[in-house]
């Protein structure tokens, strides 16, 4: 496998309008951030595997389809019997920005164990992947501390997307905290400026990212600014990608998946000794790119652009 990743997977129910009574609308978009990330992946032409667990239910069903349909391996996801699959409504404000609305307490994805992670899996991987939130419960933070543990210890690079839900943590110190575990461990880091404001206080992204990076030593991290771009530090480099703008976008749902699936392929194709100035700079204009592109699309995990979509996307918008 190219990339392993373990995490959330569920159910975004994303605005569809208003029916001819006038009720709201959703539609149901299989979702969950690794996996999305898993999906761009597979577009991208690498083989991947999902770690994961769902609800014995329809849902669950529903997710395990649309998984295998990408062509990701579900040899990890498992199926609670007690515990029903998470779901997500998603609600789009007028600025672009989204509000979450999630039903999870618990949902299936939190009570993965550690006893159903699968090592072989991991040790299968040249990149393991995960997030924050599969540490919002201590069954799941512990399966996912030891699919860490097994990665390390195999010499696999470890890949980190906090993606904060602000909703789905007791209190924003735990959250914190536990990012901040996230951080210590992680080679690539995929971060958002909410997130580097969040953890480091500062509001300018790169004396933000200068100070994780001072206290974390990543390798290579790629701070994404929405609208305003991204940028990537690597080795004391500071590179900006310009932004790619449609008006063809309606929501920004999987957009930071999108970017760091971009993101894990140029480490699969180049890796840390191929990172050259303008190898970074196309990285970024290729993941800034392709994150536009799926703005323009409902959903996330079953509409990830092909390399010729963005290639399309490039020369039209360039």
């Amino acid at each position: 496998m190219d990339v392993v990743a373990l995490g959330e997977l569920l159910i975004d129910f994303t605005d569809y309008g208003a029916s001819g009574q006038g009720n709201p609308v959703y539609e149901a978009n299989p979702g969950g951030a690794p996996c999305n990330v898993l999906s761009c992946l597979q577009k991208l032409s690498h083989s991947t595997a999902f770690i994961g667990k769902v609800g014995q239910d329809s849902f669950g069903k529903l997710l395990e389809d649309a998984v295998r349909e990408q062509g990701i391996c579900t040899d990890g996801l498992r199926f609670d019997a007690q515990v029903p699959t998470t779901l997500a409504f998603v609600h789009n404000k007028p600025d672009g920005d989204r509000d979450f609305s999630f039903y999870r307490n618990p949902g299936a994805d939190m009570m993965l164990r550690k006893e159903e992670v699968s090592r072989e899996l991991i040790q299968s991987a040249k990149i393991f992947h995960f997030g924050s939130l599969s540490m919002t419960s201590e069954r799941a933070e512990a399966a996912t501390r030891y699919a860490i543990e097994t990665a390390k210890e195999n010499g696999k690079l470890v890949s980190f997307d906090p993606n904060l839900r602000p909703p789905l943590w007791k209190d924003l110190q735990t959250a914190k905290e536990k990012i901040q575990y996230g951080l210590s461990q992680c080679d690539i880091l995929k971060i958002s400026d909410n997130e580097v404001e969040f953890l480091s206080g500062q509001k300018d992204i790169e004396k933000g990212v200068q100070q994780l990076l001072e206290q974390y030593q990543i390798p290579l991290v790629c701070a994404t600014m929405g609208k305003d771009g991204s940028k990537a530090f690597y080795r004391g480099h500071i590179i900006t990608g310009e932004p790619f703008r449609s008006k063809r976008t309606i929501e920004t749902t999987g957009a930071g998946d999108t970017f760091c699936g971009c993101m894990l392929h140029f480490v699969l194709q180049f890796g840390f000794d191929g990172f050259t100035q303008e190898v970074l700079q196309e990285m970024l204009s290729y993941a800034n790119a392709a994150a536009c592109l799926v703005t323009t699309r409902k959903g996330a995990l079953r509409v990830m652009p092909s390399i010729s979509e963005i290639e399309a996307f490039r020369r039209e918008n360039g």
